[in-house]
């Protein structure tokens, strides 16, 4: 049973990709994935396929994968179809959010993964395409919609919203020390005319912020451009409830690789994987009880970071933080646990070595 994919080639015109993609940590991703995607016919998510590049090599290494592949924007996911045609024949490309997995396995039929990759963030096509809206460095309509297709826009964020819910915003999810001051400017060039464009926005917070702030921590116009998308694309929400519902649907020995690029989703993800790494028990007792013992193992030591030689040839990779898990045989299925196999510290795993 499969799930309708959307028409993707516009008619009338030729496809034609946009952007440039150069995948992150990819080595490292194929090798935390590969023991879960040696057996038979497994069956691998990618919850977050953008320009399909990490897709594209986990088809090329495992002749017998199928993938399921969903993204929201529109564009990246005809980009991906005409990448990944050749494995056609065992790929689902969906137009989803990530939080939408349990209903497209449900679709598709599937009930349990055997691994899945998050790479969280916006994407190469995202970030290169002007007319998208999400980079400050360049004048754009102010959109940063990742489904073009629907909700609210930047400039829908930017002119409506009272100060108040706008320094929250630009604070919370940009972690923006002027985020008040930014609000404040804002609104009063808004009571002036419509703030639609990305050079204005980010013309407007420069001159926001402090002479002495600027001089340090790159474009002053980041922390708020990274809030602005978070809220347009509810994209820490989404987070939230989708790396649950992959950790519920991964088959014993199954693997999930997360990359994150700020320190927010990095700390949802830490938590989500270390509430599951340990033992719900009382401490005291000498044995686990059934149904209480870790679900998952760590296989990182906290979060790993690209190399200095990979952020040279991918600047992009400089913020990332990986963090991947193992689903335990057995570890949620009330078999009692022998005390001494707990983790000594809450959360500690036996991480593999990232060499």
């Amino acid at each position: 049973m499969g799930v309708p994919e959307p028409e993707l080639v516009a008619e009338g015109r030729e496809w034609q990709a946009r952007g440039t993609h150069v995948p992150v940590l990819l080595e490292r991703c194929l090798a935390l994935l590969a023991p879960a995607l040696a057996g038979d016919a497994p069956v691998y998510v990618d919850t977050t396929l953008g320009l399909g590049g990490h897709a594209e090599a986990i088809l090329t290494a495992n002749s017998r994968l199928t993938l399921i592949g969903l993204d929201r924007d529109t564009e990246a996911l005809e980009h991906s179809r005409h990448r990944l045609a050749r494995f056609a024949d065992r790929v689902h490309l969906v137009h989803a959010v990530s939080d939408e997995l349990p209903g497209v396995l449900d679709r598709l039929g599937y009930e349990r993964i055997d691994g899945a990759l998050f790479d969280l963030g916006v994407s190469s096509l995202q970030l290169d395409a002007p007319d998208r809206g999400f980079a400050y460095a360049q004048d754009a309509p102010l959109d940063m919609r990742m489904d073009q297709g629907r909700g609210v826009t930047a400039a829908d964020v930017v002119n409506e919203y009272e100060a108040g819910a706008l320094a929250r915003v630009l604070r919370v999810y940009g972690e923006e020390k002027f985020a008040t001051r930014i609000a404040a400017a804002i609104v009063r060039e808004r009571g002036r005319s419509r703030i639609t464009s990305t050079a204005r926005l980010a013309e407007l917070v420069r001159d926001s912020i402090p002479a002495p702030a600027r001089r340090t921590g790159g474009n002053p116009a980041k922390r708020t451009f990274q809030a602005l998308r978070i809220e347009v694309n509810g994209e820490l929400a989404a987070l939230e409830a989708a790396l649950p519902a992959a950790l519920d649907a991964l088959a014993p020995g199954g693997r999930i690789v997360v990359m994150s690029y700020q320190s927010l989703e990095d700390r949802i993800v830490k938590q989500a994987f270390a509430a599951r790494a340990r033992s719900t028990g009382p401490i005291d007792l000498p044995v686990e009880l059934p149904g209480t013992g870790p679900t998952l193992r760590l296989l990182t030591r906290g979060a790993e970071q690209a190399t200095e030689e990979e952020v040279a040839e991918n600047p992009r990779a400089a913020s990332v933080r990986l963090r991947a898990v193992e689903r335990i045989a057995g570890g949620d299925t009330g078999t009692v646990r022998e005390r001494s196999r707990r983790p000594r510290r809450p959360g500690a795993g036996a991480p593999e070595s990232s060499a």
